[in-house]
């Protein structure tokens, strides 16, 4: 009798599946977390270059590093960029730590990122995310002033995983 071996274990959704062929549960999962596209950003209109600040969004929280109101975010926040499968390629200033950015990429998760560790603190403690780094939009006269945190810093790659692909 020939006893077949037991197939490997499955693939993680995110190693099977392209960003257009996830669920929209699969989809939020890969939010690592960081806060990252939750900051006030400045267009240079000469060069296109977009420069990040230390100032949040009136509805982030810094210390969850999550949207206080995330169902009902662009009601309050008209401005806010839904990430959707079909944008996330063409919107430039996305961190290049960014699972969504690295994924359509075909970068990979990083090792720091909750669905590879399975600890969502890892984000934070591999220094990716802006938890307790910002202030709020809230806390400035005019929205100009935002200009005085520039951070261009944070358009670098954070965090030291290189990917890992199983």
């Amino acid at each position: 009798m020939h006893v077949k071996p037991d197939p490997s274990p499955s693939k993680p959704f995110w190693e099977t599946k392209t960003l257009e062929q996830m669920s929209p549960e699969e989809w939020e999962a890969l939010c690592d977390g960081c806060g990252l596209c939750c900051l006030v950003r400045f267009e240079d209109e000469d060069t296109g270059e977009v420069v990040p600040t230390k100032v949040h969004c009136k509805l982030f929280d810094p210390k969850t590093c999550a949207c206080s109101n995330y169902a009902e975010r662009e009601q309050h926040v008209p401005d806010c960029i839904k990430l959707t499968p079909g944008n996330v390629a063409q919107l430039g200033w996305m961190p290049l730590s960014c699972a969504y950015r690295r994924l359509a990429e075909g970068r990979g998760l990083a090792d720091w990122h909750p669905l590879v560790s399975g600890d969502p603190e890892t984000v934070h403690a591999a220094g990716v995310s802006i938890r307790g780094q910002t202030i709020s939009e809230l806390e400035l006269d005019e929205p100009e002033d935002a200009l005085a945190h520039e951070a261009p810093e944070w358009m670098a790659e954070r965090g030291t995983g290189r990917g890992r692909r199983r």
